[in-house]
C-alpha cells in the first residue's frame, strides 16, 4: 500500500504537471497542443517553470506548431542530442516571443527576470565549462544587467538569438522558419560540430518523409492520428475580437467578449473533455448565463456539470487527476475519521435541538384568548389586562442549505480539510433532515464552473461523492455565489441559508489574451468587493449567508470585508462543529 507521504508526493507531481499543462494551453489557446511538462523544473525551480510554460505557450501562439515540431522529429531521427536540443529550444522560444509577451502580458516581464536571476543563481558554476552553458549565462546575464559575451562564439550565437527578437501583429501568425533555422545553427555549431558532416545541413534534415519518420522508434503516424482525433473536441477557439475600441481594458470593465459560433463551440468541446459533459439542457444554460452574467460577469458564461469521473467524454489526464485527489480526500478523511464523526455528532444534535424547539407550541398572556380565572384578581387591583392566555403556533421548521465550495488552485493545499468540512456538514444536515447542495466552483476560460457533488433531496449516500472535490484554475466568487443563489431561491422552503467554504482570495486572472481583447481582471479589491455585494444583495432577497474561512491569516481582512460579521475562521478542524454549529442554531432561532 503506498504511504500517505508518497500518494501526497505523487499528486504534487501531478498537480504541476497539470498546471503547466493549463498554462501552456491557456497562454497558446490551443487546448488540443501535446505538451510535455518539465515537473522536475517547476518542482526545483517555480520561476523559470511558470515562465517556461508562458514562453512555450506563446511561442506556438504566434508561430507555426506543426512545422516547428516536424523539424524537431527529423532533427532527432538523425539521433540528435534531446536534452540539448531542448535547452536550444527554449532558449530560442524565449528570444522569438518575449517582446510580444512583455507587450501584451502584464507581470511578464518581471516573471522573465525573476527566472533568469534563479537560473545564474543555481546553475551558474555547471554552465561555465561548456560553450553552450556559457551562451546561457550570457543571455542571461545581459537580462539581469551582468557582462556582455565573454568569447567571440557566444558573441556571434548572442547575435543570431537577437536577430529572432520581434514583437509580432496582434492576432498574427508567422513562420517558424527563423527560429527553425537558429535552433539548427546553435545546435550544429555548440552542441555537435560534426553532425552536418554526418548527416547533412538543414535542408537535408527537413528533407525526412512522414513514412521515414513513421519507421522510426518515434512512431509518427500514431501521433497524428492522436492529433487527428482531438482536433474535433480541443481546436482552440481563436482569439475573441475587442468589444470596441483598442486600448487596455480597466478593471471593472463590463463590456462583452464575443466569440463566434465555431469558437464557442471548442470552448465548450474543452470544458466537456476536463470538467465533463453538462448535466444541464442547452436552453436552460443558455437561459441562466442570459439572466446571471451581467454586469461585472457580462461576456462570462456558467457551466454545470456532475463531474469528469461521472460524465467524462473520453479517460484523459485530467480524468486520472481528479481520481487521485478523491483519493487522497478519503485518506485525509480515513486519518481523522473519529474526530470527523464526533463532529457530526455534535452538529446533528446542536441542529435536532434547534429543530424541536422550533416545533413546540407556546402559550402566552395576552388581552386576548382563552380566560385565565386565576389573573382575574389583577383586573380588579392593577388594571391588568393580560388575563387572558393565546396559543403561539410552533414557527415553520422548513429550512434548506446550499454548501458552496471554492475549488481554486489556491486551495490546493488545504483540499482534504475544505472537503471533510463539507461532508462533516452534509452528514449532519442529511442526519437531521434539512435539504441541502453540495457544490464546487472554479473558473476556467469564460467559464465559472459548478460541479455538483449532491442535490438538495438525494439520499445519504450522495454525501461520498463529496470526496471528489478536487481544484484547479482560478475563481470568480461573486458569480459562482449568484449561480448559487438562484437555485436556492427557487425552492419552497421558508428560511434559506447558503454556506460558503472560501479562502477570502476571489481571483479569475484570465491570460490566454491580449491585454487590449481581456475581460476585466477579477483580482485584488475589485474582486473582493464585487463578492461582498453579492453577498449583500442575496442576504437582502431572504438568505442567510455564512462564509467558513480556510485561508491564511494574512488574508482575514478580504473574508471580514466579504462576509462582515457571519464568517468563522476554523483555526482547528477539530472546533469546525461548534464554531459552525453556533451559527446555525442561530439562524433557526432568528428565522
Amino acid at each position: 500500500m503506498v504511504g500517505l507521504d508518497e500518494e501526497e508526493e505523487e499528486l504534487r507531481r501531478a498537480e504541476a504537471e497539470n498546471r503547466i499543462r493549463n498554462l501552456v494551453w491557456t497562454v497558446s489557446g490551443d487546448y488540443g497542443m501535446r505538451v510535455q511538462p518539465d515537473v522536475d523544473l517547476f518542482l526545483r525551480s517555480r520561476e523559470r517553470g511558470l515562465y517556461r510554460a508562458v514562453c512555450e505557450g506563446a511561442f506556438f501562439r504566434y508561430y507555426d506548431q506543426r512545422a516547428f515540431s516536424l523539424y524537431l522529429m527529423k532533427k532527432l531521427y538523425f539521433e540528435a542530442d534531446e536534452r540539448m536540443l531542448e535547452r536550444i529550444v527554449h532558449l530560442c522560444m524565449d528570444a522569438a516571443v518575449f517582446r510580444t509577451l512583455i507587450r501584451e502580458r502584464r507581470g511578464v516581464e518581471a516573471l522573465r527576470r525573476r527566472a533568469a536571476e534563479e537560473f545564474l543563481e543555481r546553475e551558474f558554476a555547471a554552465n561555465t565549462s561548456t560553450p553552450l552553458g556559457r551562451l546561457f549565462l550570457s543571455y542571461y546575464g545581459r537580462l539581469t544587467g551582468g557582462s556582455a559575451a565573454a568569447d567571440a562564439v557566444t558573441a556571434e550565437m548572442l547575435a543570431v538569438l537577437d536577430c529572432l527578437s520581434q514583437e509580432i501583429p496582434a492576432g498574427e501568425r508567422v513562420s517558424a522558419r527563423p527560429v527553425i533555422e537558429a535552433v539548427d545553427l546553435l545546435y550544429n555549431r555548440l552542441v555537435d560540430p560534426g553532425f552536418v558532416r554526418r548527416h547533412g545541413d538543414l535542408e537535408h534534415v527537413l528533407g525526412v518523409t512522414l513514412e521515414e519518420l513513421a519507421e522510426s522508434d518515434f512512431d509518427w503516424q500514431d501521433f497524428l492520428a492522436e492529433e487527428a482525433e482531438e482536433t474535433a473536441t480541443s481546436e482552440p477557439p481563436p482569439a475573441a475580437e475587442p468589444p470596441g475600441a483598442g486600448g487596455e481594458r480597466r478593471a471593472g470593465s463590463s463590456a462583452p467578449i464575443r466569440l463566434d459560433e465555431k469558437a464557442r463551440a471548442r470552448a465548450y468541446s474543452y470544458m466537456e473533455l476536463n470538467y465533463g459533459r453538462s448535466y444541464m439542457k442547452p436552453l436552460e444554460q443558455k437561459r441562466l448565463n442570459h439572466a446571471l452574467c451581467r454586469g461585472t460577469h457580462d461576456g462570462c458564461s456558467l457551466y454545470f456539470t456532475d463531474g469528469i469521473l461521472h460524465n467524462m467524454v473520453r479517460r484523459n489526464y485530467q480524468f486520472e487527476y481528479v481520481r487521485r485527489q478523491e483519493e487522497f480526500n478519503r485518506t485525509t478523511y480515513r486519518r481523522s475519521r473519529q474526530m470527523a464523526n464526533r463532529n457530526i455528532h455534535i452538529l446533528s444534535d446542536m441542529l435536532r435541538q434547534a429543530l424541536i424547539r422550533r416545533t413546540e407550541e407556546e402559550y402566552v398572556r395576552s388581552e386576548t384568548g382563552r380566560i385565565l380565572p386565576r389573573e382575574l384578581w389583577r383586573t380588579k387591583y392593577t388594571g391588568e389586562r393580560r388575563i387572558f392566555e393565546r396559543r403561539v403556533p410552533a414557527e415553520s421548521a422548513e429550512f434548506v442549505v446550499d454548501i458552496l465550495m471554492d475549488a481554486s488552485g489556491s486551495q490546493r493545499d488545504r483540499r482534504g480539510e475544505v472537503a471533510v468540512q463539507s461532508f462533516i456538514l452534509s452528514e449532519a444536515l442529511s442526519i437531521v433532515g434539512i435539504p441541502h447542495r453540495v457544490q464546487s466552483f472554479c473558473t476556467c476560460w469564460d467559464y465559472t464552473i459548478l460541479q455538483r457533488f449532491r442535490e438538495y433531496d438525494d439520499p445519504r449516500e450522495k454525501n461520498q461523492r463529496i470526496f471528489e472535490y478536487s481544484t484547479s484554475a482560478n475563481n470568480r466568487d461573486g458569480l459562482a455565489v449568484r449561480a448559487a443563489a438562484q437555485g436556492l431561491l427557487q425552492r419552497p422552503e421558508e428560511n434559506k441559508i447558503l454556506i460558503i467554504l472560501s479562502d477570502g482570495r476571489p481571483n479569475d486572472r484570465i491570460v490566454n489574451r491580449t491585454v487590449s481583447r481581456a475581460p476585466a481582471l477579477y483580482t485584488r479589491e475589485f474582486a473582493v468587493r464585487d463578492t461582498a455585494e453579492e453577498i449583500r444583495r442575496v442576504r437582502g432577497a431572504g438568505v442567510a449567508v455564512l462564509g467558513v474561512f480556510a485561508g491564511e491569516e494574512t488574508d482575514l481582512d478580504a473574508e471580514k470585508k466579504i462576509f462582515g460579521r457571519d464568517f468563522a475562521y476554523i483555526r482547528d478542524i477539530r472546533n469546525f462543529s461548534p464554531t459552525v454549529g453556533r451559527y446555525l442554531r442561530r439562524q433557526l432561532d432568528l428565522a
